[in-house]
């Protein structure tokens, strides 16, 4: 599978913007587009409140759902609208979305090439690329985004005079290891990230 995962800090860092213009910018690549959704912290990754992003089975702990575009306001439909050929909506309880993966793979099996947001699939995929968009002034530095940043192929940041994060779970000596990209919006993306990406997919 050529896939891209796109992971973060925190919520609303622009890890959905990236993965627009990403797909936006190499519309050739022909994506299938996936938003994998944690639920059961407390925390919507929606909108910040209380989630309501529970699947509608309580007894199943995964639901995947194809994006159609009738709601114009969600990240899995404006990825839709930049181009993407399908998004997939992943819905885990929180600590079971391995449980989701064997299905997912399937259904990713014959794509040509994947774009997932998310942090802890890395924990079940090996992409061709991982990048991890971290936002310096944010003080809420998700637990995956800590642990899974030594995994990260590159660092995607705004362009701040602050040089690196001074999170207590994060080592900044991983900048000075990785590809670092900075971008700013509208376009959260440049021509040289795009060339990182159609490198690694290569």
């Amino acid at each position: 599978m050529r896939a891209v995962v796109i992971g973060g800090c925190s919520r609303n860092v622009g890890k959905t913007s990236l993965a627009v213009s990403l797909i936006a910018a190499t519309r050739d690549l022909e994506w299938t587009a996936v938003k994998v959704t944690q639920f059961g912290h407390g925390v919507c990754s929606r909108s910040g409140g209380p989630c309501g992003c529970e699947v509608a089975t309580p007894q199943c702990p995964y639901e995947i759902c194809r994006e159609g575009g009738l709601d114009p306001g969600t990240d899995t439909a404006r990825m839709l609208a930049a181009g993407a050929s399908e998004v997939l909506w992943v819905r885990a309880a929180l600590g079971q979305l391995g449980v989701a993966v064997p299905a997912l793979r399937e259904m990713l099996r014959d794509k040509r090439s994947v774009l997932l947001e998310s942090n802890s699939i890395v924990e079940h995929m090996t992409p061709a690329a991982y990048l991890s968009v971290l936002q310096c002034d944010v003080d809420d530095l998700k637990e995956s985004a800590a642990r899974l940043a030594p995994r990260a192929d590159a660092f995607v940041l705004p362009p701040s005079e602050r040089v690196a994060p001074t999170w207590d779970r994060f080592d900044p000596r991983l900048l000075g290891s990785r590809r670092t990209f900075r971008v700013a919006p509208p376009s959260y993306c440049t021509p040289e990230l795009v060339g990182f990406v159609r490198d690694r997919l290569a």
